[in-house]
């Protein structure tokens, strides 16, 4: 059965890859992005232009909603006397109340499906203490607060599930990633030695949209290359 599903970011990276197989798969796919990119050529998917960052923006949505992947985020690494306020708010603007923004607009559309699905993208950060990761760490926090509370709330017609992620191959990631010698460090802090793969998070963000995970709600899967509970010695 063909089901209305709402990507939020769905233009590059994590989001295009979930749009992606969604579409392949038969969904209809409503795509929300500040750029339409690639999204332009993909049979199956409308898209429309929104920034998670406007407060005064409106989302064009069907009357039934079986989905919601909320996909922004940032990556802004610092010292925290770096720090400023308008950092801290800037991390939240994107990853915390531009989700809050989105799951109000989409919730009556969601309560008119017979069963339906939240996912959202958190970080390892907010589990595993690492430096210089304050500000994304706490607006992601704030997100998984949210993500078990909305679930608890919704239960049982809406369920809502997180993605904490290690360091992603995405665009986003661009500059931690921008040679080949960043790339390798980076893998090697990982158990798996290799970073994250845009089309493997998206099949779990699939997984967690569909009947397969019926069975799941208020949890954070961690996708992560065993960073974040496992020490090899």
């Amino acid at each position: 059965m063909e089901r209305n599903l709402l990507v939020i970011g769905g233009s590059s990276g994590v989001g295009l890859e979930i749009v992606k197989q969604l579409s392949a798969q038969g969904d209809r796919v409503y795509a929300a992005s500040r750029t339409e990119g690639e999204l332009a050529v993909l049979s199956g998917v409308t898209w429309q232009a929104y920034d998670v960052t406007d407060r005064e923006a409106k989302l064009t949505l069907p009357e039934q909603l079986d989905g919601l992947v909320y996909c922004p985020g940032t990556i802004q690494l610092k010292p925290f006397g770096r720090l400023s306020d308008e950092d801290f708010q800037q991390e939240l603007e994107v990853n915390f109340f531009g989700a809050v923004r989105v799951i109000r607009q989409a919730h009556a559309g969601m309560k008119a499906a017979p069963l339906a699905s939240i996912v959202l993208f958190s970080t390892v950060a907010v589990g595993t203490g690492l430096p210089y990761h304050a500000g994304i760490a706490s607006a992601k926090g704030a997100l998984e607060g949210l993500a078990r509370t909305l679930a608890a709330e919704f239960a049982p017609k809406i369920r809502v599930n997180s993605l904490a992620l290690s360091l992603t191959d995405t665009p986003l990631a661009g500059t931690l990633l921008s040679t080949e010698e960043k790339r390798r460090a980076s893998a090697e802090r990982h158990p798996l030695k290799r970073i994250g793969d845009a089309a493997e998070v998206a099949k779990a963000a699939a997984f967690l949209l569909g009947p397969e995970s019926g069975f799941m709600t208020g949890q954070v899967m961690k996708i992560d290359g065993g960073i974040s509970t496992l020490k090899l010695l």
